[in-house]
């Protein structure tokens, strides 16, 4: 009878942990995957960058940038959702940059410091808020997995708008970068001449286990393997069902990589596998002291003049100034 006892309290006891463990998982999903749940403010915290000494700067690029002639535009993506952008013509009608934003934030937010420097270079700027951010449809975030193929059909969307013989740039921050280095390994229209990836992560999957590590203190086994088959089977993908790091090895394009070496959110260590795993022609910028997105603002000569060598490489002509 007493080891009956014993084997039935430990049964018990499996079952309760697994059921925890299962709790656990569905917990950290919807806050981390689903729409009104991920909340923009836990995120910066986590993020750890001190956005105040940039605010006035911040500020008045905002107010530039939206004084300038925009407007909403929209595209459905292939499972039916709305997405929406906002279009800054440039002086060149036959170039534009597409941006992509971080987690839990949209374009309008992530871009007006970085669209002041691309629209003095003559460019048009497409915002796009990605799929279950700002006032696209959706439930569920994306990680870049399910954002690609909505880039490509951005990038369809403008090649359309501005004609055949146009030039499109990529950029991404964060999320948004992972997402552009998730599409470069689509066959992508031929418009599309180049692209920016700052602080990108390579999955989702390999980016949650770094944050419980370094910020939760947790094991990755078993949360991240129960999250992953959740993820399947609610939000259509897995958390390691496309990853950056293999993606690159397709791309056709040149790439510009740009990391900030105090990154403790997305580690600086995955800029240097994306970069290495990269066939395409590509060069690396790593802004020193730099935390999480602040490459720009942290030292914005060395960003540009990178992002120009960029530009010079792919576009037939050069990039005219202000």
């Amino acid at each position: 009878m007493k080891i009956k006892w014993m084997l039935g309290m430990g049964a018990g006891a499996a079952a309760l942990l697994a059921a925890g463990e299962y709790a656990l998982a569905r917990y950290f999903l919807r806050r981390t995957l689903m729409r009104g749940k991920a909340d923009n403010k836990r995120t910066q915290k986590m993020a750890g960058t001190d956005w105040s000494v940039y605010l006035p700067f911040m500020e008045e690029n905002r107010q530039w940038f939206l004084s300038q002639p925009h407007e909403d535009v929209y595209i459905q993506s292939e499972d039916g959702l709305k997405l929406h952008g906002t279009y800054f013509p440039g002086k060149d009608p036959k170039r534009a940059v597409i941006c992509f934003h971080g987690y839990t934030s949209r374009g309008l937010n992530d871009y007006p410091s970085l669209a002041r420097f691309y629209m003095g270079c003559g460019l048009g700027v497409l915002t796009v808020d990605e799929r279950a951010h700002g006032d696209s449809e959706g439930i569920y975030i994306g990680f870049g997995c399910l954002d690609r193929l909505d880039a490509k059909k951005w990038m369809e969307y403008m090649a359309g708008r501005l004609g055949e013989d146009c030039e499109l740039l990529l950029q991404g921050i964060s999320m948004g970068a992972a997402t552009v280095d998730m599409a470069v390994g689509l066959e992508l229209p031929p418009q599309v001449k180049g692209a920016v990836s700052d602080c990108a992560f390579t999955s989702a999957k390999e980016v949650f286990t770094s944050v419980l590590k370094t910020t939760y203190h947790m094991p990755a086994f078993p949360l991240m393997d129960l999250s992953d088959r959740m993820a399947k089977k609610e939000a259509g993908y897995g958390l390691d069902e496309c990853n950056a790091r293999d993606e690159v090895k397709k791309a056709k394009i040149p790439m510009l990589f740009i990391h900030g070496s105090k990154d403790t959110f997305v580690p600086c260590s995955m800029v240097h596998e994306l970069y290495e795993a990269c066939a395409a022609p590509k060069d690396l910028l790593i802004i020193e002291g730099a935390s999480h997105a602040e490459a720009y603002y942290k030292d914005r000569p060395a960003y540009e003049a990178a992002v120009r060598k960029l530009m010079e490489r792919a576009f037939t002509k050069g990039v005219c100034e202000e």
